[in-house]
């Protein structure tokens, strides 16, 4: 900046200033905010206190009425319910005994004299007798109904007794072949206007069905007497007799009572219902609303209501008492709580409106709406005092902060603009910052200084170490390509490798992981009439590995041709590279000799993969036997050989484990099943199509992932003895 037209020097003294008075003035708005908070908090303190005091009385009459709530209505629920679920229990526990009763009328029929029965007498209404009922086209004449009702008549004394304690309004007992028994009062209703006697379709009650496909205790929804319009419920059990159904036994419940019960629960603040084990409001006073009583087609399951809070409530009811609940329902919101009437499987429950419990609390809390108001006009007073010293206040604090900001930007900057005038002439040869008088301050300016002196040194004496590691890299990176080209150059890599044998198709490639690798493959003429395979994977990477590669190739090579079998060369072989294997490299080896005129071959494996065999017109498979252990292990170990025959479009694809162990960018193996699959995309392909087609699913499977083994990979066909 301009010292002629500024007061201020450089931009760093700018800013120091501009940071300093950005920091008195951020106290200042902090100051101002603070005070501004605390007088606003005076403002509403007295609304705060009146408000939590509305809401403490809100909440103490609210939670007072709660517990009230669970307390009474939880309880009275809960017995209201268990009082209904006993009258179920005694029903079913009645229905098991006439169940119980008759099976040991069938275990033991010869105990018992056959016992008459007869038709409804209309003259005996009014006393508790039993009564034949039956089906239309039922032969009562049949010598087996006459027995089975006869037997089974004698269980009328335990039917009147159960009948007579006037908790069911009859009892029954039925056979599949249309008839039943039962005990009531009512004998003169089981006649139709013109005199006649009314047959029933027993086989189409629901009491009757539900038992003979349950086969267990069955209790039916809330259905219409046949007899009468009373509303009731039947509890019915099958009767067993070797594995067989042979009767069911029920009786009737009827609910007129619960039902004038429910009816007349209603109130202004509240109502009771009654819901089904299918979640349907079967008894209830609201005449619209969620807990309508509605016929089964139209009755909506409220287990499964789109009001969440409703299925969840009417879910826990049906198994358990529950805590009162708050539910907003479409017309309106209501205190909840159910209770099960564990037998039948319904539940009882009841509801009170949240309106009807809330007025009290709401008639508090206005009284204290007036007291906020005069607190707020205090309050309101005493701001305009504080504020006249707030102001003062603010321009003294100001005014010591300029003044300030002022002397310490420019103690500052002064050594910083020598020191990037400095700086800023380093360049070219010149990289040397030197410390001057100027920078001791005694600061961290004075450390800086220091630092970019010591750095300066050290840039200069890194700049000498980079020529020299550049130049010694540049010589190595000469070598390794040097020893690439000699190592490629000692394996076969001029295709058609034979261009003038017609038994055979043969072509390898490898691929190293590093400049140079230690897998090796090798194809080579024995004679005239055999060829040898080689495929080789040396431990380790690098030049280390290749020294090892070249070597064992070389060994091999020559005992092979030396007419040595592939378990022979194997044998030697080992015992020479374990006598001076100082470094413990070792080496897997597959290695066939094949004659060419006959197809046959024998093979030797040390350590290495399975090799991968494809019959003419067939797919690639792995060949898997018993390996050996691998070269250069221990001296004096013994190696396999393998027979094999090739025939006519026979062909051989041998690997190394590079190959099944190229792994993806999320650390998945290729593997051989992958493998295979590329084989076998074009299983006719030549030699070297099949191995591009293998290439090429491994660079796509592998993508960007580093390559950590070398890729060898070797394909013979056999195409027959020259004719």
């Amino acid at each position: 900046m301009n010292k002629k037209r500024h007061f201020l020097r450089g931009g760093i003294q700018r800013e120091i200033f501009a940071l300093v008075l950005g920091v008195i003035i951020v106290i200042i708005a902090a100051y101002t905010a603070v005070i501004a908070y605390e007088a606003h908090s005076l403002r509403v303190l007295l609304a705060e206190v009146t408000e939590n005091q509305k809401n403490s009385i809100s909440s103490i009459s609210g939670e007072t009425m709660k517990a009230i709530i669970d307390k009474t209505m939880g309880h009275s629920t809960e017995m209201e319910a268990t009082i209904a679920d006993n009258m179920f229990l005694s029903l079913s526990n009645d229905v098991k005994l006439l169940k119980d009763s008759a099976e040991k009328l069938l275990q033991n029929p010869e105990d018992y004299k056959p016992r008459d029965y007869a038709v409804p007498d209309p003259s005996k209404e009014g006393e508790t007798t039993l009564q034949l009922l039956y089906e239309d086209g039922t032969d009562l004449s049949s010598d087996e109904i006459k027995d089975q009702l006869s037997l089974y008549a004698n269980l009328s004394d335990l039917m009147e007794s159960i009948y007579s304690k006037g908790q069911i309004n009859a009892c029954y007992i039925a056979i599949p072949e249309g008839a039943m028994l039962l005990t009531d009062r009512h004998s003169s209703e089981k006649y139709a206007e013109d005199g006649t006697l009314m047959t029933i379709p027993i086989h189409e009650r629901d009491w009757y069905r539900g038992a003979m496909e349950t086969g267990s205790l069955f209790f039916t929804d809330v259905v219409q007497d046949a007899f009468t319009d009373n509303v009731g419920i039947m509890c019915s059990i099958p009767v067993w007799n070797n594995g067989k159904i042979v009767a069911v036994i029920g009786a009737d419940l009827y609910l007129d009572s619960m039902a004038r019960t429910i009816a007349d629960s209603s109130d202004t603040s509240g109502f009771n219902c009654i819901v089904n084990n299918r979640g349907h409001v079967i008894f209830s006073p609201q005449e619209e609303g969620t807990f309508q009583v509605k016929e089964n087609e139209k009755a909506e399951d409220l287990r499964f209501s789109s009001n969440l809070d409703l299925s969840r409530f009417i879910s826990s009811a049906l198994q358990k008492t529950t805590d009162v609940t708050l539910l907003n329902l479409n017309e309106g919101s209501y205190y909840a709580c159910g209770a099960p009437i564990g037998t039948i499987g319904w539940s009882l429950v009841s509801l009170v409106s949240q309106e009807a419990l809330d007025q009290p609390t709401a008639a508090l809390q206005n009284q204290y709406e007036s007291i906020q108001k005069q607190a707020q006009l205090t309050i309101n007073q005493k701001l305009a005092g504080a504020l006249v010293t707030i102001v003062i206040l603010v321009l003294i604090i100001a005014g010591l902060g300029i003044l300030g900001a002022l002397i310490l930007s420019r103690k500052i900057v002064r050594p910083l603009k020598t020191m990037t005038d400095r700086v800023g002439a380093l360049g070219g040869d010149n990289l040397q910052f030197l410390m001057e008088k100027t920078y001791e301050t005694g600061n961290e300016i004075e450390v800086l200084a220091n630092s970019f002196a010591a750095l300066s040194a050290k840039t200069l004496q890194y700049v000498d170490e980079v020529r020299q590691v550049t130049a010694e890299k540049e010589r190595i990176g000469a070598e390794l390509d040097v020893a690439n080209e000699i190592q490629a150059s000692q394996l076969p890599r001029l295709f058609p490798a034979f261009p003038n044998r017609k038994e055979f198709d043969i072509y390898a490639s490898m691929t190293p992981a590093k400049e140079v690798g230690g897998d090796f493959y090798d194809f080579f003429l024995v004679d005239n009439d055999h060829i040898a395979l080689v495929m080789a994977d040396v431990s380790g990477k690098g030049v280390p590995a290749a020294l090892f590669m070249m070597i064992s190739r070389v060994l091999l090579k020559a005992r092979i041709q030396n007419g040595e079998s592939p378990a022979e060369a194997l044998s030697n072989l080992n015992n020479q590279l374990c006598e001076s294997n100082e470094a413990g490299f070792f080496v897997t080896i597959w290695v066939a000799i094949l004659d060419l005129k006959t197809g046959q071959g024998i093979a030797a494996n040390a350590g290495h993969e399975h090799p991968a065999l494809r019959r003419k017109d067939g797919n690639y498979e792995l060949v898997i036997y018993r390996h050996s252990m691998a070269v250069a292990t221990m001296e004096g170990i013994p190696f396999r050989e393998h027979e094999f025959k090739l025939e006519p479009g026979d062909s051989f694809f041998v690997y190394t484990d590079g190959v099944a162990e190229a792994t993806n960018a999320e650390n998945e193996l290729y593997g051989t099943d992958r493998m295979l699959a590329a084989l076998n995309k074009n299983p006719d392909a030549s030699p070297e199509e099949t191995l591009e087609n293998v290439s090429k699913d491994i660079n796509e499977f592998v993508g960007d992932a580093e390559q950590f083994d070398d890729l060898t990979m070797l394909c013979v066909k056999y195409l027959g003895p020259d004719k």
